[in-house]
């Protein structure tokens, strides 16, 4: 059994870690981030997973997250359901919601994120069979360190596809601390390199 004093210092850890990561992305020149994200979704076309996929969950990219949009008409193209994330405040998570039009379905939604608009009907998370997950930080055993607030680990902890944190090189650490609630991601995706394993609670 875990100890409280324990979690207390896996907080701290997190805050701590959280900062020093966010600290080597606020250098990134934009050019360097942009071919960074080219780079990444150039690598994912690749693998075998993303491309039996036939419903993917997106993510609308943040400020020093990298932009893998490039592959969501691309995906819609190839015939796959295309999906965002909507924050439904109320319930305090998120629910997977399917685009068809990104000029018409996509608007800018809470914490100004862009998700998608009120008329997109929603999609059970289990129908999801690939999911791309951003966060802070991920180490190569498919640990995860969010923003805090642990919207996304309620997500994950239902979805039965692959999940797969992206991230740039920088983001890569040599281990997140983890609770009881942090739920591991089958695969990890940069720039340079493609890892997988099988996702645990961890």
């Amino acid at each position: 059994m875990i100890s409280p004093d324990k979690f207390g210092d896996v907080v701290t850890q997190k805050l701590a870690l959280r900062q020093q990561v966010r600290e080597k992305l606020d250098v990134l020149a934009k050019a360097t981030q942009l071919a960074a994200s080219a780079q990444a979704c150039a690598l994912l076309r690749q693998q075998k997973r993303w491309k039996e996929a036939r419903a993917i969950l997106f993510y609308s990219p943040l400020t020093n997250e990298l932009d893998i949009s490039p592959l969501l008409t691309e995906a819609q193209a190839a015939g796959k359901t295309v999906v965002l994330p909507r924050f439904i405040a109320e319930k305090k998570l998120y629910a997977a919601c399917e685009i068809h039009d990104l000029a018409r379905d996509v608007q800018p939604g809470h914490f100004g994120i862009q998700e998608p608009a009120a008329h997109c009907l929603p999609i059970a998370i289990y129908r999801l069979d690939f999911v791309l997950v951003p966060g802070i930080a991920f180490d190569l055993h498919g640990r995860r360190l969010g923003r805090g607030k642990g919207f996304y680990d309620l997500l994950l902890a239902v979805v039965r596809g692959t999940t797969c944190g992206v991230a740039f090189d920088e983001q890569i650490v040599r281990e997140v601390p983890v609770e009881p609630h942090d739920i591991g991601l089958n695969c990890i995706l940069t720039p340079t390199r493609w890892i997988e394993q099988s996702a645990a609670r961890f």
